[in-house]
């Protein structure tokens, strides 16, 4: 490290799994130690996620109020933990088999991790969840993970992208969406959503939103050819085998409509469960019609770095919902959860 480069940092770590109270911001956390392949960066900002209320509130266990499997990988989390997975920043600093001019780079960092503190780690981690992430004045990657982003964007517009369009890529890119597909986008108000959108419509594919009315004329604006109610009845709407693609971020109630209107030999894939993670499957469904069910969590090795291309030439664009400092944590996860926002509420880092 540089002499430059403070020993202490400002940031906002979780102390366990429970409410908000949890959050703590300090200004008394010691500035990441850099393993040998690792980049330091200097946060300019870092984006807000369904999976930080997630992990704080344990809700991945699948064992009720048990903690001992509350993360992305499976596994117990440590805490106090620095949350944060969507991060925009400069490296100021190297590990000693990293190239050195790789310091002054403007990076955005891949979320799904497979190298923390030189180990490599199967299922990969997740940044800000079962390592340390973006809500401080300084974090650290590999630097495999830190990818060189060339734009004019500001670091609040990049930090919107990491998280949210990754899923979004990932998804659609699992499930082979091309620009002969009708593609079903559910919850397509939130980050994910919004996101699949755009990089459905950027394959040439038809894109079918469910979104609440006041939301949506802003996503015709954004692309989308057609808007549903998220309250409807998919099948009165739609008809039966008229949709080649559904990508699911809510699940709940909703969810068998969802097999309904796939057409024979189609495909769906899921990637949250805002609605509520438990769904009545007929099985008969599944199998009768050829359908193919994605799960998708672990990012294949090009999404990244195809999102970072989609950003430099221009393909997507960045939509901005509220920023707030980070010392306002609470305010900003306390709008995101009432979902009355469209895209991204991101945190100012360089303000703190």
């Amino acid at each position: 490290m540089t002499a430059s480069i403070p020993k202490l940092m400002s940031g906002v770590v979780l102390n366990g799994n429970g409410g908000p109270e949890q959050l703590e911001y300090r200004q008394d956390l010691a500035v990441p130690t850099l393993a040998s392949n690792d980049v330091l960066i200097k946060v300019g900002a870092a984006g807000v996620n369904n999976t930080d209320i997630n992990t704080r509130t344990a809700w991945y266990s699948k064992q009720d109020s048990n903690s001992a499997d509350a993360s992305w990988a499976g596994a117990p989390l440590s805490f106090p933990l620095i949350q944060g997975a969507d991060v925009c920043g400069v490296i100021v600093a190297v590990g000693d088999k990293v190239d050195a001019k790789r310091i002054g780079e403007r990076v955005l960092i891949e979320p799904c991790v497979v190298e923390v503190d030189d180990t490599i780690h199967t299922p990969p981690w997740y940044f800000g969840s079962e390592c340390n992430g973006g809500f401080a004045q300084y974090t650290k990657v590999a630097s495999r993970h830190a990818y060189t982003i060339n734009s004019t964007l500001t670091d609040i517009e990049l930090a919107s992208f990491p998280c949210s369009y990754s899923t979004a890529e990932n998804m659609l890119s699992r499930a082979s969406a091309s620009a002969q597909d009708t593609i079903l986008i559910s919850g397509a108000s939130g980050g994910v959503g919004s996101a699949a959108v755009q990089l459905a419509k950027a394959r040439g594919a038809k894109v079918i939103a469910i979104t609440s009315p006041s939301k949506q004329q802003a996503l015709l604006k954004l692309g989308a050819d057609q808007v549903i109610d998220r309250g409807a009845d998919l099948v009165s709407v739609l008809g039966e085998n008229s949709v080649d693609l559904v990508i699911d971020l809510v699940a709940g109630d909703q969810w068998p409509e969802f097999l309904k209107v796939l057409k024979p030999g189609s495909r769906y894939a899921a990637s949250g469960a805002i609605a509520g993670p438990l769904v009545e499957l007929d099985i008969r469904t599944l199998y009768l019609k050829d359908l193919s069910l994605f799960g998708c969590t672990v990012l294949s090795a090009n999404i990244f770095g195809d999102l970072v291309g989609y950003i430099e030439q221009g393909k997507i664009k960045p939509l901005i919902a509220n920023t707030f400092p980070l010392k306002e944590i609470g305010k900003a996860q306390e709008e995101f959860q009432k979902k009355h926002h469209l895209g991204k509420i991101v945190l100012n880092i360089m303000k703190d």
